[in-house]
């Protein structure tokens, strides 16, 4: 097998245990900050805010920090960095013993983790570029069905066992996947090619790092983080809503995290696949709308089952559409400074992380938590008028979707020897 392959594979696997370390315990703060003395539902509300908030602000100011040492010292170590700091900050949120304290962790936890990111940026810089979209909508699958399989597994064991009992599991996940990095993943530090190569040792000039199409991508990556995050925290509360009372409520918010993380899955494996086959910005159109038509009607569900429902075909719908922003993205920037690019969307990912909670947060208290929702229709208009507006530059001016031409068609090449050798 290619190495590019047991790398995605073994990242892939990597991904599942680390989001499922984190879902254990920390998809149920709303409840853990009421078991540390926090029980005015305004108090619960600002803190939930506050707690989602916090690692986004401090990830936001490191992410391109790591994406610079990840170029020069190697994608491989920052995940393992991600992942020891991960287990620490777990077993310290488990010991908390105040709300300040848990929120001192997850500061921590912006500054110093991040596995996500580093995974990503991994595969990016070790997988030829006419694959980019199928590894990162197939590793984005990872994503959601450790971040759904956490919660849903994690809601038994805290209600049994309680929350700080999740803690410490999820940082014995975290170790054990430190290991499986650090034994199976081989890095290629020096992805260039010998064309790359002889055009660099002729002198040939850089390619620009950050290009229209870029920034553009980056504009729709900040709108699809709002859509994605503006509700969630919330979710907790709004099932504790639904159920009049707390009973049954971590139960419940891990099941429907667990369809949210399946859907938007089976999203990345499906969806993101066709970015390998047809245009690209098309497929961001057609997903866009569908995801605003989706959302429309879940302000007016009644039940929880039929809100669950509509909200995890909702995360299907739009669970392709970062995966191939990424892959557009990855395509128009040289392997060795995928690091960097990295660092920049987690640098825009975690704004727009940090901003929509605190939207949430005072939206929450001064209307309800059910106003949320029309925030996700509003980001996601938002994102589709960005590609609308690209899909037309690019139209006017005839240019393609990955990026520079150097690439596009070192990708085209690259395709079609493969397609040969692979007799696909």
């Amino acid at each position: 097998m290619e190495r590019w392959k047991i790398n995605l594979y073994t990242i892939w696997c990597s991904q599942i245990i680390s989001l499922m370390s984190f879902g254990f315990g920390l998809p149920f703060l709303p409840f853990y900050i009421q078991e540390l003395g926090v029980v005015d539902p305004d108090q619960v509300k600002m803190y939930t805010g506050i707690l989602t908030a916090a690692p986004a602000v401090t990830m936001g100011i490191m992410a391109p920090i790591w994406g610079m040492l990840a170029d020069r010292f190697g994608k491989k170590l920052m995940l393992l960095r991600a992942m020891f700091c991960g287990a620490v900050i777990l077993t310290g949120i488990g010991l908390a013993t105040r709300v300040e304290h848990v929120i001192i962790l997850r500061l921590m936890q912006g500054l110093l983790t991040g596995t996500i990111t580093a995974s990503s940026a991994l595969i990016a810089s070790n997988t030829p570029s006419h694959r980019l979209s199928y590894a990162l909508g197939f590793l984005s699958s990872s994503t959601f069905i450790g971040i759904s399989a956490g919660p849903a597994i994690g809601g038994f064991v805290a209600e049994i066992l309680g929350y700080r009992t999740s803690f410490f599991i999820g940082s014995a996940l975290m170790l054990i996947d430190f290991f499986l990095v650090f034994v199976l993943i081989k890095e290629d530090k020096a992805p260039q090619t010998k064309a790359e190569k002889s055009e660099i040792s002729a002198g040939k000039p850089a390619v620009p790092f950050m290009t229209w199409t870029l920034v553009m991508m980056l504009v729709i990556l900040f709108f699809m983080r709002l859509s994605r995050t503006i509700f969630n925290p919330y979710l907790p509360l709004y099932v504790q809503q639904l159920l009049g009372g707390a009973e049954g409520a971590v139960r419940m918010t891990g099941i429907i995290n667990g369809i949210i993380g399946f859907m938007t899955a089976a999203s990345g494996i499906i969806l993101s696949r066709l970015g390998d086959k047809y245009n690209k910005l098309t497929l961001l159109t057609i997903l866009l709308s569908a995801g605003i038509i989706l959302s429309l009607p879940l302000m007016l569900t009644q039940t929880l089952w039929g809100f669950a429902a509509l909200y995890g075909i909702l995360f299907f719908a739009t669970g392709g559409i970062e995966p191939i922003v990424v892959s557009i993205n990855s395509g128009s920037v040289p392997p060795e400074k995928r690091g960097v690019l990295f660092g920049i969307q987690g640098l825009v990912g975690s704004i727009g992380w940090a901003v929509s909670p605190l939207i949430g947060s005072i939206v929450s208290i001064r209307f309800s938590i059910k106003i949320l929702f029309v925030f996700i229709p509003v980001f996601l208009l938002f994102a589709l008028i960005t590609t609308l507006v690209l899909k037309k530059v690019k139209k006017n001016k005839g240019d393609g979707l990955l990026g520079p031409q150097k690439y596009r068609n070192k990708s085209i090449k690259s395709s079609c020897n493969h397609t040969v050798s692979e007799g696909k």
